[in-house]
Formats: structure tokens, C-alpha cells, sequence
């Protein structure tokens, strides 16, 4: 005689009659889940998701049995809730700690005469939490079924769920993220390359083409903010693949209006839309955030946001192919190569990334975090790294036109150049999370900002002297320098909260999972803050330069107010996070 559970199919046998004594209960799997069976002296067999939702762990089966008003009932033995074993309900909290529902699942289970089956502890699980009508005997209805790309158990500080299954899940995800956010940094900087195809013809001055390359960093700002929302909302994959099929929109925009004598204003609209590239980043690091080991977070996220932004000297070395070989009449021809690549990624994403349920239900997260003071200290250093990035990649083409003229005075001859700064910023992003995670993100951070100053001096020397070779290597140093830095501030934002909740535990006397789980939370939503915060630094490098040059004909005194910036930067990274203080947070 076997206990037979029914898995959605059909009656599978999961263990023996006899091998369930009653009172106790073993852990068997069905499919890839483990399920917690149960006897009572009474004869009666239950099945029940075998993840306690409170503690995250798979010891439900280790639970005592009773009953409670007539119904029975599974204690946990980690924190002594009750769970009914006919609904799955928790009959002492109603929420888990993560605002889900606190239930299990429960499933078809029966007695019946069949092949023998031998009890199978189950190492890994992914229980959903849902419920589901039991019964003890006879045919019953297929239990709800988890969904594919749903992930309902995820530990990755856990050494041996990250070796049997984290790693490479959570590898896969990255990929595809990756890919995706890179398409998303090429649209977003799309116009950086088109204002070099605007010529006479278009009726453009330098002024107004620096405006068109601000708007999309505007817009791509703001959107950072409900995109970091979006994940817990609607899911990583699925918000990856939405934010993916949105770039569609100012590609197919561009292509459709790019020619003379279109209004100025319908660019200005048309470049405002590409914003929505720019929101990408904000979703993919909260996501990707929430797939890797804190010990791994520095090398994931700069991995993740390195790929993302070489999508900057991706786009601006098609440009210049498109401009060598078909030249500066056609620049329909480069948003309309990006189409068929955007429906390759948001096809990717869907069939292989995955959703973190438990990234669900932190909406609440954006509202706490806006009232923590590290959040504004962050975005003001990251306003300094990755607003000097994206702003410079967004107006190097057009500092060397316009200051360089005799040098650059043809499209092709500056989109020649211009992309070297981003793609050497880009894959030293990765490296700076790499120095960060070794040495602490706080004392690369003050190191970066000390060279970016040696930086940018460099540069307003060479402006004054017109040495372009002095300028061009300066300005390669900032590209560089601010890539590290990226990479190490992003760092610092989960040491952060990583600190504060190993000082809940050890002084407080917290709960561990709990105070995992609200690093986890808090620290996606900071990057989410920082990103939407520190993209608005490429706006005020546009203005910066727009003014510079409209009030003096060069870019001193945006250099100058550069300068000045990294200065404060550091000034804050060791007064917040280096100086000896009671209070400071430890291995930041």
C-alpha cells in the first residue's frame, strides 16, 4: 500500500503506508518540489508544502501535529506558527514577513494500493504559495500549478543552493539582462550619434543639439524611478521583456522622421521619447541585485551595468559605419538597425528569464528608502561617477566640433573618436566593482575621485592651450575613472545595508532571515534612487556645456564646475564613510 499524491497529471506514488508513522511526517518530492506528507493516529494522510514561509525554510515536515478547533493542524518548528492542513492557511499570522500570504500549499494526496515507493528527501525546493482543497481519498482535481519563470524559493547566501542551483540561474538571468539593458543604453544614447548627422540643412546650432542629447537623459532619469518599482510589481523577466518591446517606440520614431526639413520641435519630442532606454538600468541592477550572493554583488552588478553601457560606444561605432559607408544623408539607417535586435532580446528575456517572487511585495520599499540618509549621500556620488559617464558619452562628439573645429570638421572624422572614451569606461566598470569588493567601495570611490579631479585639471589645461592631444587623453582618463567609480559606489549601496542589518542582529538581537530580506529590499531600491538621481548628472553636464559654450565659445567653465564636483564628491565619501566616527558603517 502506497500514499499517492496527485502532481497535476496524475496519482504519483511518493512513499509506503507503513513507512508514515503516525504523529510524524516525511519530506518527499513531487516533480522538482518538496511536499511534507502527514498520518494522524486516526488514519487520515494530509500533504503540504514543505517550505515554512516565515523562515524560508523546508522544515514543515519536522513540525508537530494537532488540531485547533476541530481542524488539524502542522506546528512549524522554527517559529511555532500553525498551519491547517486542509486550506493551508496560517491560523496565527495571516502575512509573512515579506507581505505575502502566509499559506502553503496543499495537494491531492490518498492511500492506495500500488507499486512500492521508497520516501525521497528532497535537497532543493520551489513550493508556491497557494491552497488547494485535499482530499483523502478518491479522485480530487489537479492542484494550481507553479508558473515556469516563477521562483518561489531563493537563497543564494546559502553555500549549497548557490552550488547545486543559484549559480546558474542566476548566470542565465544575468545574460539575459545584459542583452537587454544594453539595447537599452544604445536608444537611450541614440541621439548623441544622430545630432552628428543634423547638418546645415536641419537649421541646427550647437546650443539646440545639446539640448537634443539633455532631453533623453532627462526622461531616462525620471523613469528610472517607476521602472525599480516595475520589478516588484510585475516581475524581472516580465518587466524585461515589456521594457525591452518599449524601445520600439523612438527607434520606429527616429526612422520615421529623420529628413530635412522636419520641425524642431518634433525632434526635441521625438528625442525626449528615447528616455525610456535609460530606465532599463534601473530595473535590471534591482533585479539582478536580488539574484546574487553579497559576496558577488560587486562583480555582478558590474558586470550587469558594464554590458549595459557599452551599448553607448555600440551605438556610436554604428554610427560611424553607417556614416563611412552610406554617409551623413541617411540617418534613418541607424534606429532602424536596432529593431529587429530589440525583439531578439525581449524574446530572450522571455523564454529564458526568471521572476523572484519574493521581490513581489516590496513596493513599500521606495517610500523607505527616500527617508534614509544614505540614499541622498549615494545619489550625490553617483552623480559624480556615472552622471560624468553618461553626460560625457552623451556630448564628447559635439565638445570636439564645436572646440576643435579645424580638426573635426566632418560627422565621420569626430564619431571616429568619440566612441573610445565610453567603451574604455564601460569595460572597466566591472573592475571597479572587482577593487571594491577586495579593498571596500568607499576607498576606490575616494581614489577614483581624486584622479577624475587630476582629470578634468587636465582637460582645462588643454582647453586653454588647445593642445588636443593633452584633451583627448584627458577626457579619456574621466571616461575611465568614472567607470571604476560606478562600479565601486554600486558596491558600497548593499555594504550599507549589509552593515545595518548584521548590527540588528548581533546588537538588536534580530531575526537573521528577516534582516536579510531588508537589506535585500532596501538596497534595490537605492540603486533604483541613485540610478534615476545620478543619470540627472548627464543632464547638467549637457547644460553645463551648453552654457559654457553659448557665454564663452569654449567649455571652461564647465570644466571648472567638473572639477569643483569631484572635489565635494570626495569630501563626502570620506567625511560619510571613511572618517573615524561612532556610527559609521562597517566594510562599506
Amino acid at each position: 500500500m502506497t500514499v499517492e499524491i496527485h502532481d497535476g497529471t496524475g496519482w504519483q506514488p511518493v512513499c509506503e503506508w507503513d513507512g508514515l508513522v503516525p504523529g510524524r511526517g516525511v519530506a518527499v518530492l513531487v516533480g522538482d518540489e518538496q511536499v511534507a506528507v502527514f498520518r494522524d493516529r486516526a488514519g487520515e494522510v494530509y500533504a503540504v508544502g514543505n517550505r515554512d514561509p516565515f523562515s524560508g525554510a523546508h522544515v514543515l515536515s519536522r513540525g508537530i501535529l494537532g488540531s485547533r478547533d476541530g481542524a488539524p493542524v502542522v506546528a512549524s518548528p522554527m517559529y511555532k506558527q500553525a498551519f491547517c492542513l486542509r486550506t493551508g492557511a496560517c491560523l496565527d499570522e495571516p502575512l509573512a514577513p515579506d507581505g505575502s500570504d502566509a499559506a502553503v500549499r496543499v495537494w491531492p494526496v490518498r492511500r492506495a494500493d500500488g507499486p512500492r515507493a521508497a520516501v525521497t528527501a528532497a535537497p532543493v525546493a520551489a513550493a508556491p504559495v497557494t491552497a488547494a482543497p485535499a482530499t483523502a481519498e478518491g479522485p480530487a482535481p489537479p492542484p494550481p500549478r507553479a508558473r515556469r519563470h516563477d521562483i518561489g524559493d531563493w537563497r543564494p547566501e546559502d553555500p549549497d543552493f548557490w552550488r547545486e542551483t543559484g549559480a546558474r540561474t542566476a548566470r542565465r538571468n544575468l545574460f539575459f539582462s545584459v542583452l537587454s539593458e544594453h539595447i537599452g543604453f544604445s536608444v537611450w544614447s541614440l541621439w548623441s550619434v544622430l545630432v552628428l548627422f543634423l547638418g546645415p540643412e536641419y537649421g541646427i546650432d550647437p546650443a539646440g543639439k545639446f539640448l537634443l542629447t539633455a532631453l533623453p537623459t532627462a526622461l531616462g532619469a525620471v523613469l528610472r524611478l517607476p521602472y525599480t518599482v516595475a520589478v516588484a510589481t510585475f516581475g524581472g523577466r516580465n518587466w524585461t521583456v515589456i521594457s525591452a518591446l518599449l524601445l520600439l517606440v523612438p527607434t520606429v520614431l527616429a526612422g520615421v522622421v529623420l529628413e530635412p526639413g522636419v520641425s524642431y520641435g518634433t525632434l526635441l519630442a521625438v528625442a525626449c521619447v528615447a528616455g525610456v532606454g535609460g530606465g532599463n538600468f534601473a530595473s535590471s541592477m534591482a533585479n539582478i541585485n536580488a539574484f546574487y550572493p553579497q559576496r558577488l554583488k560587486g562583480w555582478a552588478l558590474g558586470v550587469n551595468a558594464g554590458g549595459g553601457n557599452l551599448g553607448v560606444p555600440a551605438v556610436q561605432l554604428l554610427g560611424l559605419l553607417v556614416l563611412a559607408t552610406a554617409g551623413s544623408g541617411h540617418p534613418r539607417l541607424l534606429p532602424l538597425i536596432y529593431i529587429p535586435l530589440i525583439a531578439l532580446a525581449a524574446l530572450g528575456s522571455a523564454l529564458r528569464m526568471d521572476n523572484l517572487t519574493a521581490l513581489r511585495n516590496d513596493k513599500r520599499a521606495l517610500r523607505e528608502i527616500c527617508r534614509e540618509p544614505h540614499t541622498w549621500v549615494m545619489s550625490v556620488l553617483y552623480i559624480g561617477t556615472f552622471g560624468s559617464f553618461i553626460g560625457f558619452g552623451f556630448a564628447f562628439g559635439q565638445v570636439l566640433q564645436v572646440q576643435f573645429h579645424a580638426d573635426f570638421d566632418t560627422p565621420v572624422k569626430a564619431a571616429g573618436l568619440t566612441f573610445l572614451g565610453p567603451l574604455l569606461g564601460s569595460l572597466v566598470r566591472p573592475v571597479g566593482g572587482m577593487m571594491a569588493d577586495r579593498w571596500g567601495g568607499a576607498r576606490v570611490t575616494l581614489a577614483t575621485y581624486g584622479a577624475m579631479a587630476a582629470g578634468a585639471m587636465a582637460v582645462l589645461a588643454a582647453s586653454r592651450e588647445g593642445s588636443l592631444p593633452l584633451f583627448v587623453t584627458g577626457f579619456v582618463a574621466l571616461f575611465v575613472f568614472s567607470g571604476i567609480g560606478n562600479g565601486s559606489t554600486y558596491k558600497m549601496i548593499p555594504a550599507i545595508f549589509r552593515a545595518r542589518a548584521r548590527t540588528a542582529v548581533e546588537v538588536h538581537g534580530a531575526d537573521p532571515a528577516e534582516a536579510e530580506r531588508a537589506s535585500r529590499r532596501r538596497t534595490s531600491a537605492l540603486i533604483g534612487v541613485a540610478g534615476a538621481v545620478g543619470a540627472f548628472g548627464g543632464v547638467l553636464v549637457n547644460l553645463a556645456f551648453r552654457q559654457s559654450f553659448l557665454g564663452s565659445h569654449n567649455g571652461d567653465a564647465a570644466y571648472l564646475a567638473f572639477l569643483a564636483t569631484y572635489a565635494l564628491c570626495a569630501a563626502l565619501t570620506w567625511a560619510v564613510y571613511l572618517r573615524p566616527r561612532p556610527g559609521r558603517p562597517a566594510g562599506v
